[in-house]
């Protein structure tokens, strides 16, 4: 089975000591049910039961009528025809979005606490479907996403060893060895036509054929557009047209969505619905301009000026006509106006537990990417050519006192170099470039006895 970071989040979730119900979302087809039901195996063995509701669609009675716990555990052993071993037994709902009244219930299933509950299934039907009464306070969300480069390396048998290498030279700003950088970077290559969809990267595992890749790739996105006929209550065909126009929009010179081009009269209140639909589904990230590098970034945040990037970089190559595989491949990066690696850039930083900002002024430039770290504001640039060490937006950005940004991120396809405020690190870096909590490092003093 394909290494998953998430496996992680299940664990944590097992070891706490009074569990609510695990909800776990993302787009369709990034591996949550096989993670899940691996993690059931190693941690409860035989202990585990599994209710698809798209697989047998007459489980969806079980949770009609009585919701009372007696009645719906009563209903449950009769339907899996099994005893069930109370705080021993991991009861997996799966595609929950076709019968929410699961959702209804597991708040008095959660109280009773005689089981282990997992839910799972596709955000297109779990933003979209009303449900009765939510569960809040007996559940736990976490969000998945595809897979990342650390992970795809991984499959590709890169070792731990290799990582611990590369990571050292990350923290202390030092050159990897260039025998090790070439090969990183050929891998990261491979990545960015693959993608994180466990279906291809497992084809290219086994095969390296580009061709059942792609194959596997238009399966998916043909499946996104029957989701979006089937999820979607309005909008349809405007959800479609945004969809199909990503890849187009994205090769523009600015790379802003320009929604002129989906027609001349569009507005944005009659399309922001549609926009936040593909988000909220899993299958688009947005990048908003801030009107300046300054914090909160939230309410520094232009809504109507935005870059709508993939969720999966591997599903965008395969959206793309011609030959972008081979070009890419074969080291020209800046094919269609350098978006494609933007795109995996915005898809890692999504991952990696960022929000997606960038920064573009008249007086400044563009500036690809504006993200926090430890209570700072970063800029990041993605320069994919020989020319990296050219940024002329970064500089004057820099420049402006007022900002008092302390340090820049260049990724690259050079080496790890530091030029006063710019690092440069090589492109597959970016799996060391996480998000940090800082509500963690949050220390309350002793205020005394005050009375």
């Amino acid at each position: 089975m394909l290494y998953r970071k998430f496996y992680d989040e299940l664990v944590k979730w097992y070891k706490q000591e009074k569990k609510l119900a695990l909800l776990i979302d993302g787009a369709r087809q990034i591996g949550k049910t096989t993670l899940i039901r691996q993690f059931a195996k190693d941690y409860y063995g035989d202990n585990f039961v599994e209710i698809n509701f798209i697989n047998t669609p007459s489980a969806k009675e079980i949770f009609v009528g009585d919701l009372s716990v007696d009645g719906i555990i009563s209903k449950l052993t009769l339907f899996l025809r099994r005893p069930l071993t109370p705080h021993k037994t991991l009861i997996f709902f799966d595609e929950v979005q076709e019968c929410l009244e699961v959702r209804t219930a597991i708040k008095f299933l959660v109280d009773d606490g005689r089981f282990d509950y997992i839910e799972s299934g596709s955000l297109l039907g779990i933003n979209y479907k009303e449900i009765k009464s939510y569960a809040v306070g007996y559940e736990e969300n976490r969000t998945m996403y595809p897979m990342d480069f650390e992970e795809f390396a991984i499959a590709n048998g890169i070792q731990q060893s290799t990582f611990g290498m590369l990571k050292d030279c990350y923290n202390r700003r030092v050159p990897v060895d260039e025998f090790v950088h070439k090969q990183m970077m050929q891998l990261f290559t491979y990545y960015v036509i693959i993608g994180g969809m466990p279906a291809a990267v497992q084809e290219f595992v086994n095969s390296k054929d580009m061709g059942r890749v792609v194959g596997i790739q238009s399966d998916i996105l043909k499946l996104y557009r029957k989701d979006i006929t089937k999820y979607a209550t309005t909008g349809k065909e405007k959800i479609t047209l945004i969809f199909d126009t990503i890849p187009a929009e994205l090769n523009a010179k600015n790379k802003r969505f320009m929604l002129s081009d989906l027609a001349k009269s569009a507005r944005m209140e009659r399309y922001e619905s549609c926009f936040n639909w593909l988000t909220d589904a899993g299958i688009a990230l947005p990048c908003y301009n801030l009107a300046g590098p300054k914090q909160p970034v939230a309410i520094n945040k232009q809504h109507n000026l935005f870059k709508f990037y993939m969720a999966d970089t591997g599903l965008l190559c395969a959206m793309c006509s011609g030959d972008v595989q081979y070009q890419i491949v074969n080291g020209n990066y800046g094919i269609n106006e350098g978006s494609i690696m933007e795109n995996m850039f915005a898809q890692q930083l999504k991952s990696n537990g960022f929000n997606l900002y960038y920064f573009d002024k008249q007086k400044v430039g563009e500036v690809d990417f504006i993200v926090e770290q430890h209570a700072e504001l970063v800029p990041v640039e993605i320069k994919s050519g020989k020319d990296y060490k050219s940024h002329r937006a970064l500089n004057n950005l820099l420049a402006v006192d007022e900002y008092k940004l302390k340090e820049s991120l260049v990724f690259c396809i050079g080496n790890i170099e530091t030029e006063d405020k710019v690092v440069y690190l090589p492109l597959y870096m970016i799996m060391f470039f996480k998000k940090e909590n800082m509500l963690n490092k949050i220390v309350f003093k002793d205020i005394g006895d005050i009375y």
